[in-house]
């Protein structure tokens, strides 16, 4: 079966390709129910059709560009548009309706833009401004709202529980039941009257109509789960400037009017006008599938809902908002073509096929001999001629039970207790800090071998701050703030406003004065630190951002690993700052600033000196930066690139970012699960080393490479490297990238990374589970991963494995557990049929114990949380098959405990309980559902572990698990007792009840004791 399915129901935890998908749903044969089986896989017509409306963006926009293009030429003779305000745009105290502004964004019209008096003239007849946004008085939002409209998107109206049971009706098993039970009504009223002969059909009613409700109200909660995980999803903020102040704010909550600031890595919320910003380029893939950046400035400032900040910063104008945008038409298909299947799920479905078309198999013959019986009866009998009202309810009843062997036969809900089980993991892992946004990163995580975890903000805590610095070769620790201000006692006063310009001046960040009127820092944790030092200092960040005009800005990136700005200074000139990595940036300089703060060139002694410093804080595990400076000549233009070298060293700050408590126990704890952890940062090695022996990941036998030193390696190298490598430091984002696709194919490990970075994004892509950081992640990274770690902490990286191998493990016990009911009520029911020529279990017996066995099995099973002994076994890994020899062992040995005992009851059961008289049949038949029955009760305790013999531990703490038996034998009771003459039961007395309770139980020793196999 196994070698079958990864044959032909094989697909990848994601990036499946269309003809693998397609494959396996026309494999799919006996689908009882296609629109419940089908519910949580992808649409693919919906996918083509957001393929072909990308297409249609690509073309509009590259017609757009080559108009606007072509209008550049023609742009002096700009004549006057027949453009009218309409009145109520009027009235609400605006120039420009929505309209207008999308036409001019959209078709990229730099004439029509160019009428309305460029980027400024748009601000004014939106009665906004670049420096304060708009007002936040409230009627004058509520007519902005009522003019250009709301940044949401149309979402499909909730299913309500009645559709629930629709679709749980449309189950065509059910239907055949219900024309069965229809007939049997009519027949039954005919010949008995009413209300004896309205028992059996009535009986198969109410039995489909249980099924149904309870099967409606468990895809309805799972459906309920998913929106909150979805609405969760949704949660992205932005920074905003509103009524002159910074704030962050959600997306949806932007207006045709806001400013917008936009940096490396962040998602265009809206459609909007580049206000002002350096070296911005875009990303337009998502929107129209073209993988080339496009470059956005004051000549080309047409910004695309949907698209991604590649490199740079910048103030955006918000003109359309919502479904106005060709982002929110693309998303409405996106969203209705659904996330792709994960590997279980089409596994399951695989499973469901082949045993179906077994269960048929086996229905057609149990038919065909039953009715073969009742021929040679009345053969025999001479009266094959002659057919009355009891041999049409006999042949009904024998179909009914045919029917109903496929109903118990086709596994339907294999696939569905996958997703039961993920919308339960997925809503708990919620509480515990991780968003799984693609379903199979939560099963595949289970099978994770190793861990690529970035270190500052998920091994570190992310709150720095400047503890140490070497200013004009003087080293200081500054733990307090009145530290920082005696440096300046000891430091030149030229030297002191040199490193205030650099610091104020060369960041990502800002210090900004909130509602209260109180200073508030934004941007990084590094930017934030060294802020917070130039504040330490007596600095003030808006008059030195006044002082000087910012010429050309270069934004930090991964690869370069620095940034830097020129500055125009207030006495004339130009002057470059820089700082970055400090052995990068020192490398850059060739002059440093002495004790007396003259420039005087590096020599040999001072490089040694500065050396030693970086590496003396680097290995008290604190982040160095270097920051440096150089003068430029005047003929410097906007357009050149700053220099890469001749800089004046200013000094190295050490900053301190305290690892995280719980992760030297949470490396410890993948450890023991068989889970290796790789540090891969972009840091000193000495300070990843110190930190990497502090979480417990850096071991004697492990090695710590550079990222230089590892492009360098060949082949042969490599891959007698990467198995031993535990800290990459200085690494680039293609040595990450490089390292994982490594450890994929070559080693075939499952692979975890984390990301937070826009040029971690293809990391994330290849590794079998992305990781993102929701606090430190941009959105380009969030948006590649499969899981967001929304508290940036590697404990949670160890809750979402740990979940996952739960996951794993509850869907194999599920279908352990549902494959041995599967089997034996097969076997029964045929080989009664055919040794005994009657079956034991009526319709209405095998719909409860289908619904014992897959709507409630699921419940049960399928939602254990996780314990701490699943973290002690080692991974599932790449190669391990789903159904494995474990599980067949159990099927196998308590599938002919099972069918022993109720092949005894049935052939010796009169004998052993004395029974006679006209009703020995249904009682012993009444006998054999029930000892049925708590078989599979007591089946389902021993199922909860496939390896353990104590299956007890924790029972308690899932309540689930413990209402679903005490439902089921609450039940089970009342169908014995009082349901009598709709389910063709008997009750039974007390010792009766007794033994079926003692043959269901025995089935726990038989289960330890095959346990105790060995496979």
């Amino acid at each position: 079966m196994e070698s079958y399915l990864s044959e032909n129901f094989e697909v990848k935890p994601k990036h499946s390709s269309e003809e693998v998908l397609e494959r396996w749903r026309k494999l799919c044969g006996v689908v009882k129910n296609p629109k419940r089986r089908f519910r949580f896989t992808a649409n693919l017509s919906k996918r083509y059709e957001a393929a072909a409306m990308r297409r249609t963006n690509q073309e509009k926009l590259r017609i757009a560009v080559l108009v606007s293009k072509a209008a550049i030429q023609f742009i002096q003779g700009v004549s006057p548009s027949d453009y009218v305000v309409p009145r109520e745009v009027k009235a609400a105290g605006f120039q420009i309706c929505a309209d207008e502004l999308g036409s001019i964004v959209e078709g990229h019209d730099i004439k029509k833009l160019k009428f309305h008096g460029g980027v400024d003239g748009i601000v004014e007849k939106l009665s906004t401004s670049t420096t304060n946004g708009i007002t936040t008085d409230s009627e004058l939002l509520k007519r902005r709202q009522e003019i250009f409209g709301i940044n949401q998107f149309a979402e499909s109206e909730p299913k309500s529980f009645w559709l629930f049971v629709w679709e749980a009706l449309q189950d065509m098993t059910l239907m055949i039941l219900g024309v069965c039970a229809f007939v049997s009504l009519i027949v039954g009223l005919a010949m008995e009257g009413w209300p004896h002969g309205a028992h059996d059909g009535l009986g198969i009613v109410a039995s489909i109509l249980l099924v149904v409700f309870v099967t409606a109200m468990s895809d309805y909660r799972q459906s309920l789960q998913f929106r909150d995980l979805d609405n969760e999803k949704k949660k992205i903020t932005i920074q905003v400037t509103r009524h002159g102040y910074r704030q962050k704010m959600s997306i949806y909550d932007l207006l045709t009017g806001d400013i917008v600031h936009l940096s490396i890595g962040d998602q265009v919320p809206t459609d909007g006008l580049f206000v002002s910003g350096f070296s911005v380029s875009i990303d337009e893939s998502s929107l129209t599938g073209e993988s080339e950046p496009v470059m956005v400035s004051t000549e080309n400032p047409f910004m695309l809902s949907g698209t991604k900040i590649r490199d740079g910063s910048c103030k955006m104008l918000v003109t359309t908002t919502g479904m106005r945008t060709q982002w929110g038409k693309l998303m409405e298909t996106l969203t209705e073509g659904g996330d792709d299947e994960t590997p279980l799920q089409v596994k399951l479905n695989g499973v469901a096929t082949i045993i179906g078309k077994i269960g048929l198999f086996f229905a057609v013959v149990t038919f065909a001999v039953l009715m073969q019986g009742l021929w040679s009866r009345k053969w025999q009998a001479g009266t094959y001629l002659w057919w009355n009202g009891d041999d049409a309810l006999e042949m009904l009843e024998y179909f009914a039970v045919a029917v109903t062997i496929v109903v118990v036969a086709v596994p339907e809900g294999l696939p569905l207790a996958v997703t039961l089980s993920l919308a339960f993991a997925m809503k708990k892992m919620m509480n515990d800090k991780a968003l799984v946004r693609h379903l199979a990163a939560c099963e595949t995580m289970g099978s994770a071998t190793s861990i690529c975890s970035d270190k500052t903000g998920t091994l570190t805590t992310n709150h720095m701050t400047v503890v140490k610095s070497c200013i004009c070769t003087n080293v200081k620790e500054i733990t307090k703030p009145n530290k920082a201000s005696s440096l300046c006692s000891e430091i030149p006063d030229s030297v002191v406003n040199l490193l205030l310009q650099s610091i104020f001046n060369n960041t990502g960040g800002e210090v900004v004065a909130n509602k209260e009127g109180k200073l508030e820092i934004l941007g990084t944790p590094t930017e934030a630190a060294l802020l917070e030092f130039g504040l330490s200092l007596g600095g003030d960040f808006q008059a030195e951002r006044q002082a000087t005009k910012l010429i050309k800005v270069e934004p930090f990136n991964s690869t370069k690993k620095r940034m830097g700005v020129v500055l125009q200074l207030p006495e004339g000139g130009l002057r470059a700052h820089t700082k970055g990595a400090s052995e990068i940036v020192l490398a850059a300089c060739d002059k440093f600033l002495n004790t007396k703060g003259e420039v005087v060139p590096l020599d040999e002694a001072s490089i040694n000196h500065l050396n030693v410093t970086i590496n003396q804080f680097a290995s008290e595990a604190l982040r160095t930066l270097c920051l440096a400076y150089m003068d430029l000549d005047t003929g410097f233009l906007g357009e050149d690139p700053i220099p890469a070298s001749g800089y004046t060293c200013i000094g190295i700050v050490g900053i301190k970012d305290p690892v995280r408590p719980g992760v030297k126990e949470s490396v410890a704890t993948c450890r023991s699960a068989g889970i290796t952890v790789r540090m891969v940062t972009g840091d000193n090695i000495n300070t990843a080393k110190a930190i990497a022996r502090e979480c417990g990941i850096l071991t004697d036998d492990g090695i710590a490479i550079e990222g230089p030193d590892f492009r360098e390696k060949s082949l042969e190298e490599l891959l007698e490297l990467i198995p031993k490598i535990q800290v990459m430091a200085r690494s680039s984002p293609l040595d990450k990238h490089t390292l994982v696709k490594h450890l994929r194919t070559t080693f075939e490990e499952v692979v975890a990374v984390t990301g937070d970075g826009t040029n971690d994004a293809p990391a994330l892509h290849e590794a079998d589970i992305g990781l993102a950081m929701g606090i430190a992640g941009t959105e380009v990274a969030k948006e590649s991963a499969d899981v967001i770690i929304l508290d940036d902490n590697f404990s949670t990286i160890v809750t979402v494995a740990k979940w996952g191998r739960s996951v794993y493990i509850n869907i194999q016990k599920f279908v352990q557990f549902q494959l041995t009911v599967n089997v034996v009520a097969l076997v029964v029911n045929f080989s009664s049929a055919c040794l005994m020529g009657s079956a034991p279990l009526t319709a209405v017996q095998l719909l409860w114990v289908n619904m014992i066995m897959d709507t409630l099995g699921a419940l049960a099973l399928a939602t254990e949380p996780p314990n701490n002994e699943l973290m002690k076994r080692p991974p599932v890994g790449r190669k391990g098959n789903f159904i494995s020899n474990v599980m067949w062992r159990n099927i196998l040995g308590q599938s002919l405990y099972q069918f022993l005992v109720i092949w005894n009851l049935q052939s010796k059961g009169k004998a052993m309980f004395g029974l006679d008289g006209p009703d020995a049949d249904l009682v012993l038949n009444t006998l054999i559902f029930n000892s049925f029955v708590f078989c599979q009760i007591f089946n389902e305790i021993s199922s909860r572990d496939m390896e353990e013999i104590d299956v007890f531990k924790g029972i308690l703490d899932n309540y689930v698990f413990v209402a679903v038996l005490s439902c089921t034998a609450f039940f089970q009771i009342i169908i014995i007792e009082f349901l009598g003459t709709y389910a063709n039961t008997s009750p039974l007395t007390f010792c009766q009840w007794l033994l079926s309770i003692i043959i269901g139980f025995l089935g726990m020793p038989i289960s330890a004791g095959v346990k105790m196999i060995p496979v």
